[in-house]
């Protein structure tokens, strides 16, 4: 499965979800191919439609994807569990993988 995550340099999340993204693959013994993407201005984010870093497209598809969204460099944040946070649970994770199936 090729995954794709999308950070801008400074985010300080994109990291927790790399390692969020590993564990999940690992807990449903998906084979995950990851790639990195700098995005480095706002004309970048725009043509990415990137919602904020880190953004993880699962197959070129955002799982977690508000199509109200802004598109910018900005951070991200993720509610999916009833709660703030900069990156997808591994749990969140776990679902978007199997949905991608």
């Amino acid at each position: 499965m090729k995954v794709e995550l999308l950070y801008f340099d400074g985010c300080p999340n994109w990291h927790d979800a790399h390692r969020n993204l590993r564990a999940a693959a690992e807990r449903t013994g998906t084979d995950v191919e990851v790639t990195f993407t700098e995005i480095t201005t706002p004309e970048h984010a725009e043509r990415r439609r990137f919602r904020g870093s880190p953004t993880i497209l699962i197959n070129g598809v955002d799982p977690f994807a508000d199509e109200g969204g802004e598109v910018g460099l900005s951070c991200r944040i993720y509610t999916g569990t009833g709660e703030m946070r900069g990156s997808p649970s591994t749990d969140e994770l776990v679902t978007a993988l199997n949905a991608a199936r």
